[in-house]
């Protein structure tokens, strides 16, 4: 059974080091975010996103998101965007967007489900963000068997997952807010999954840099 690990509240640098550790040996953690607890696992290692895949119970053929905990992470992940990218994601990281972005040749088929794209989140949380920059780009699929509900605590995490995760990174119940945005900047803009950056606001944007094409998937 997945030990719970209580976060303190101003973490020091050490109390990172096992834990990236973990991760890197392919350790799967469970740590909150801005909407509910999700798995994290390294975007490197097969074996680990082979075990976030089977922990879920997940169907083949489905896309693995990947949260950052700094910019620089992208180049890893992202291949060419648009410039209008850079304005959008100033405009709403750290948050609840999720970017759909041509990916970087090499990433693993497990985390783009053959789409040659894929979807990069720098979430809110400081602290969430502080473990990423210590571990590098981590899975941000929500902590729930295929077709449930997302783990809102840490003990909900160990009840339904607590077998297949090593750890749990225990900060505070989640607020269950709606899942991020989906934004993809292949191409055209298109939302693909409505959340709580609106259509509107990302229309805003664009027309803010003189970028007047219509937003994809707005009501």
């Amino acid at each position: 059974m997945a030990k719970i690990l209580p976060v303190p509240a101003d973490p020091s640098p050490s109390f990172f080091v096992p834990i990236a550790d973990l991760v890197h040996r392919g350790g799967l953690l469970a740590v909150g975010t801005e909407s509910s607890y999700a798995l994290a696992a390294s975007v490197s290692n097969p074996t680990a996103l082979d075990r976030v895949i089977n922990a879920k119970e997940r169907p083949s053929g489905k896309p693995l998101l990947v949260l950052i905990g700094e910019r620089s992470q992208l180049d890893t992940l992202a291949g060419s965007v648009p410039s209008w990218f850079h304005v959008m994601i100033d405009e709403f990281w750290p948050g609840p967007l999720t970017v759909i972005v041509p990916a970087q040749p090499g990433l693993s088929s497990m985390l783009t489900a053959g789409t040659g794209t894929i979807g990069i989140r720098e979430p809110a949380p400081a602290f969430l963000r502080a473990l990423l920059r210590h571990t590098g780009p981590l899975t941000g699929t929500s902590a729930n068997l295929s077709g449930q509900a997302p783990c809102l605590t840490a003990e909900e995490v160990q009840a339904s997952l607590g077998h297949d995760v090593d750890l749990i990174l225990d900060t505070g119940p989640a607020p269950g807010n709606r899942p991020s945005t989906l934004l993809s900047v292949v191409d055209e803009p298109a939302i693909l999954r409505a959340g709580p950056v609106s259509g509107e606001e990302i229309q805003r944007v664009l027309s803010n840099i003189g970028l007047l094409v219509p937003v994809k998937g707005l009501p």
